[in-house]
């Protein structure tokens, strides 16, 4: 499938890797936490250099029990961020990791080419719409609730099909309002346990179901890092493991903190395919 980044069209049947940029002082891990535009530029410059072909710009701390915080300040916290590094890096295709409508829309106005939506929709009803309008890339999360209540609903009779029954109705709905170009992402850590995300990598070719590409965000989670009994700051090697297993099934994009290990992935296993 090949989806236009402003006017740039990504082939995603080769894999890609999306570097991350928390643009918060409370991600889960702490080496991804960019405040300093230094910090940022160099960072950033690293994951281009490394193979990187999008870069996942964020505000809002989404892991379990984060602090929420105002659209005010989610725009204070990205928007700079995003005009510097498109002044430092004309060429950079920024995804924006936000649940928000109106943080997307003054996002892709600033540059941004793609929407990156943890709620897949449910956390604000405009979201699709002003996709829709937008007509960029969307990427839709599976998750439960909201960042503060999701470790509590983890209930599911049949993990993948409810996940693909999600989907599913999401797709529809961004079909009425003309979009497009829509990239699935299972959500692992979100409202599933440990057990619940490695049952859902296992199975993770199923939700093809619905004919979407796939993102894989597993880097440093703590369904590694409570398994391996390691923190986050340990977990490289495990990510690295997992991001080999999705690539085996299907997963056609991996968003990591690690760029140059995920492109080492790709490339082996684009190797392998040959």
């Amino acid at each position: 499938m090949t989806i236009n980044c402003r006017g740039k069209l990504i082939n995603l049947s080769s894999p890609k890797v999306m570097g991350i940029l928390n643009i918060t002082p409370d991600s889960f891990y702490s080496a991804s936490r960019y405040i300093v535009n230094d910090t940022l530029l160099k960072t950033t410059e690293q994951m281009l250099k490394d193979g990187a072909t999008f870069i996942d710009v964020g505000g809002y701390s989404s892991k379990p029990g984060a602090v929420d915080i105002s659209e005010a300040e989610e725009l204070k916290r990205i928007l700079p961020v995003i005009s510097l590094l498109i002044a430092e890096f004309p060429e950079i295709i920024i995804s924006v990791d936000t649940f928000r409508s109106k943080i997307a829309q003054a996002s892709v106005e600033a540059g941004a080419a793609l929407v990156n939506d943890i709620s897949g929709g449910h956390l604000d009803i405009n979201m699709i719409p002003t996709i829709g309008k937008l007509q960029v890339p969307y990427i839709m999360m599976h998750m439960r609730g909201t960042p503060q209540t999701m470790a509590s609903m983890t209930d599911y009779k049949d993990l993948v099909l409810e996940i693909n029954k999600y989907f599913s109705e999401q797709i529809q709905k961004c079909k009425e309002h003309q979009v497009m170009d829509i990239i699935i992402d299972p959500g692992f850590g979100f409202a599933k346990t440990k057990a619940q995300n490695f049952e859902l990598l296992n199975k993770l070719e199923l939700l093809q179901i619905v004919d979407r590409p796939v993102l894989a965000g597993l880097s440093r989670k703590s369904m590694i890092y409570k398994t391996l009994n390691i923190d986050a700051l340990s977990a490289l090697n495990g990510t690295t493991s997992l991001n080999t297993i999705a690539l085996m099934k299907n997963a056609s994009i991996l968003r990591v903190h690690d760029v140059k290990e995920a492109m080492e992935c790709v490339n082996l296993f684009n190797q392998l395919r040959k």
